[in-house]
């Protein structure tokens, strides 16, 4: 990594508790947000950060004379860096952006307890894919899961989803739980499993609790990555009150590590740890 992609991680991971992975180069705040998601976290954007003082830790970004920039652990009120090499970056610069990372889901563990086992089984009630973006989801059975692409026939296995980016985790598949289907309808979304827009309809399993673990399809391993949270896209297909009714129930992201075909009736199981 760059020396400001490594920085960003070490001092991201301090504030968080979590150890991250090398960051993507190419879109490196991009790349930290999903791992963040993975532990149930997200960066807050401070609106005034030269003048920000709070008594926990946060990220700031110092800008050199020459445009450098250089991610600083804070901390304190008044606020001030908590390593002698921040204190240089923060004397030879200035700040010009801060974050404070906070959980997205109050009601679930989050940092390193997010990282937890997961028990029980569940299985598959109904498949979708899309063609693409804005294109009706259509029922499938089989559908055929590609490793690191997606499902056959569907938009983001091709580039052509709302949200496709090369790279960026979590577009393979989406879930979504029939159980949290109904308590989003009885917050006022007013659509069914199709129109949810995720691909795998699943029951008996509670998928947010497998964020940051591995799982199995049939014969297909799986990685969630983060939740599959509603978007203006979504409510601009279906209907107003959409995005609000759904916040924290519309499923799961998942990679696809290991491919095969799946169907209605396979059963959705929790893996150990992957040896290291």
């Amino acid at each position: 990594m760059t020396p400001y992609a490594d920085r960003l991680a070490e001092v991201t991971g301090q504030i968080a508790g979590i150890q991250l992975a090398a960051l993507d180069e190419s879109r490196p705040m991009a790349h930290l947000g999903e791992q963040l998601a993975e532990a149930n976290l997200g960066l807050v954007r401070v609106a005034d950060p030269a003048s920000f003082s709070w008594a926990g830790h946060w990220l700031a970004m110092v800008e050199d004379e020459s445009g450098v920039r250089t991610p600083v652990l804070m901390f304190g009120v008044p606020s001030g860096p908590l390593s002698a090499a921040g204190a240089s970056a923060l004397g030879a610069g200035r700040i010009v952006e801060g974050y404070v990372i906070a959980p997205l889901d109050l009601e679930r563990p989050h940092g390193a307890q997010a990282y937890r086992g997961v028990a029980g089984t569940g299985v598959v009630t109904a498949l979708f894919t899309a063609p693409e973006s804005g294109a009706p989801c259509r029922p499938q059975e089989p559908v055929t899961a590609i490793a690191g692409v997606g499902l056959e026939g569907d938009r983001y296995a091709v580039g052509r989803g709302e949200f496709s980016a090369p790279g960026r985790g979590g577009q393979a598949l989406t879930l979504i739980a029939e159980e949290t289907l109904h308590v989003s309808q009885a917050n006022g979304a007013h659509i069914d499993a199709a129109d949810a827009r995720r691909n795998v309809l699943t029951r008996g399993i509670e998928l947010e609790p497998l964020i940051g673990t591995r799982f199995s399809i049939g014969t297909v391993v799986c990685q969630a990555t983060r939740l599959a949270e509603p978007c203006a896209h979504l409510e601009r297909l279906t209907h107003p009150g959409v995005l609000r009714a759904m916040v924290h129930l519309g499923g799961i992201r998942a990679d696809i590590l290991t491919g095969g075909e799946i169907r209605v009736g396979d059963a959705i199981r929790p893996l150990p740890e992957a040896p290291s």
